[in-house]
């Protein structure tokens, strides 16, 4: 009789209980959905955008949370800087040329391409969380605390201008530009088409 209430026992821990199976079959979906977005990203990026006028709004409206909007517009300015940030920092690695290993700017040097260090859909699903994280912080009056808001806008303003020039001057001195303008498109002979017509 014990060997059978301790294989009962055992069975019954060994089973995930309610509450797990809830959350892997929500966290499942959400990563699915989270999937089949990955090649939308300009209707991602205007929903993103759609968000912040709505909180911007909300904020306005409500006249207060001006911290919570301060952190947030930190977190977005360190995920911008990230996103524009090659992967391998040419000024921290161990090379021993002067000014560190850059991006081929002669058609005999190696083409190293540009790796962001955090790519673009990382960037925009962190910049939504934590805009859902702050509206979700607007509904409650801790969050709320008493600030001079023309401060901290003045303070976010001079940050941000020191942060690009740094960032900036990182790009000039590496030679590198974090975007492209669209994939190379290679054009083949023009007569290929006459060839297999003629066949």
């Amino acid at each position: 009789m014990n060997d059978t209430s301790t294989n009962s026992t055992s069975e019954n821990l060994s089973q995930p209980g309610f509450i797990s199976r809830f959350c892997t079959n929500v966290s499942q979906r959400y990563q699915t959905l989270l999937d089949r977005s990955v090649p939308y990203a300009v209707p991602r990026w205007v929903g993103f955008v759609v968000l912040c006028i709505l909180y911007l709004l909300r904020i306005f409206l409500l006249k207060g949370w001006y911290i919570v909007t301060y952190a947030l517009g930190i977190y977005h300015l360190n995920l911008f800087i990230a996103f524009l940030s090659p992967k391998i920092d040419p000024s921290v690695t161990d090379d021993q040329e002067e000014d560190g290993p850059a991006l081929p700017t002669k058609s005999g040097q190696e083409f190293k391409p540009f790796i962001r260090r955090l790519p673009e859909f990382k960037f925009w699903h962190s910049a939504t969380k934590a805009v859902v994280i702050a509206m979700t912080c607007t509904f409650f009056e801790v969050f709320n605390v008493p600030v001079f808001w023309p401060i901290l806008v003045m303070y976010f303003f001079l940050l941000f201008f020191l942060t690009m020039r740094r960032q900036i001057q990182h790009m000039i001195k590496y030679r590198y530009l974090p975007w492209t303008r669209g994939k190379t498109k290679y054009k083949g002979k023009e007569d290929t088409g006459d060839v297999i017509g003629g066949q």
